[in-house]
């Protein structure tokens, strides 16, 4: 199949994406809130009026910059300063909502090209990011707020005086979005996220990984879907993305079907287990290459069976299993010769 025809974008850079991960998961992680409502623009295109959404108790304003409204490819900015900060916290380490990093790991880190026009894609991201202010009644830390606020409170470019050079980028994350980060509002994103095509493919994975989780299944209406996607479309346009869904059957996470306008998710990860046979996902060839690196003169088949054992145990306390076997294989491996020193 032609790569421009495939469902998913080709993954295109597997060896750095093997080694961002923690011990329990791959550490993509985004908050609930942005999950549950449409806070982001499914539109590459400049939108610049203000968006408005009303559901049960819930109320949100969006009023676009002079750029637009951040759309859902600039929430991969996000993704990955939540991401950054919530490994830090796991591993004790200090953090804030002040991020800085280098833009090859964030365009290596959400599947993109590392050409000089990415670079330029990154800086109108961080302007969206900034301009773009929200009024909402949508709760983050247990605490509602009904004021202006921004998703990023500003960004900065480092350059070097003589050259140009880019040194540093960095952001400031909102008081709102940290609450959430603070009070664990966030969930794991399988790394395929990044691979999907379209905008509405991403919104409806978000939706299923927020409503489905791990549960074995979800069902929702059509239009009620379309509602919490934020998607303007028509609703024939809408239902012939969600056939594509289904045809192709390439979301992550999980299996999609639809039925008379009733929308179905099947978690693809319930699959992994088998009562009375403990965690069986199957583990790819290379991902044990990967684990000798992680873990140089260990049997990496040892550590393999204890690693199943721990993720059994953390089932039995009815936690989720990891949403990418493969990369949180390879970081328990890392994490295990570690202890051993």
């Amino acid at each position: 199949m032609n790569e421009d025809h495939r469902p998913l974008l080709p993954d295109r850079h597997p060896q750095a994406n093997l080694f961002i991960c923690d011990v329990a998961d791959a550490v993509i992680k985004s908050d609930m809130a942005s999950m549950e409502h449409p806070i982001f623009t499914l539109s590459k295109k400049p939108i610049r009026d203000v968006k408005r959404y009303e559901h049960g108790d819930v109320v949100l304003e969006v009023t676009p910059g002079p750029k637009g409204i951040a759309n859902i490819y600039d929430k991969d900015i996000l993704i990955f300063a939540i991401s950054q900060i919530m490994t830090a916290r796991n591993e004790g380490r200090p953090y804030s909502r002040e991020i800085q990093f280098q833009a090859q790991d964030f365009l290596e880190f959400s599947n993109r090209h590392t050409g000089g026009h990415d670079y330029d894609l990154l800086r109108d991201s961080l302007d969206r990011l900034d301009s773009t202010r929200l009024r909402t009644t949508i709760k983050t830390g247990g605490e509602e707020t009904w004021e202006a606020f921004g998703l990023i409170e500003g960004a900065k470019i480092k350059r070097k005086r003589h050259d140009g050079r880019v040194t540093e980028w960095g952001l400031k994350l909102s008081e709102w979005l940290f609450k959430a980060i603070e009070a664990n509002e966030v969930l794991t994103l399988h790394p395929d996220y990044f691979r999907l095509r379209k905008p509405i493919e991403r919104r409806i994975y978000e939706i299923a990984r927020k409503h489905c989780g791990s549960k074995e299944s979800w069902q929702i209406g059509l239009k009620k879907l379309q509602k919490k996607c934020g998607s303007s479309d028509a609703i024939r346009n809408f239902r012939q993305a969600v056939r594509a869904l289904c045809d192709f059957d390439h979301l992550p996470d999980y299996s999609v079907s639809m039925e008379d306008d009733m929308v179905s998710f099947r978690s693809r990860v319930s699959q992994q287990l088998i009562v009375g046979s403990g965690y069986t996902t199957k583990l790819m060839p290379e991902t044990f290459q990967a684990a000798r690196q992680a873990a140089p003169g260990w049997d990496v088949y040892v550590i393999e069976q204890e690693w199943r054992a721990w993720v059994m145990s953390l089932l039995e306390q009815g936690m989720e299993p990891p949403r990418s076997p493969d990369s949180a294989f390879i970081g328990f491996c890392r994490k295990w010769a570690a202890r051993q020193q």
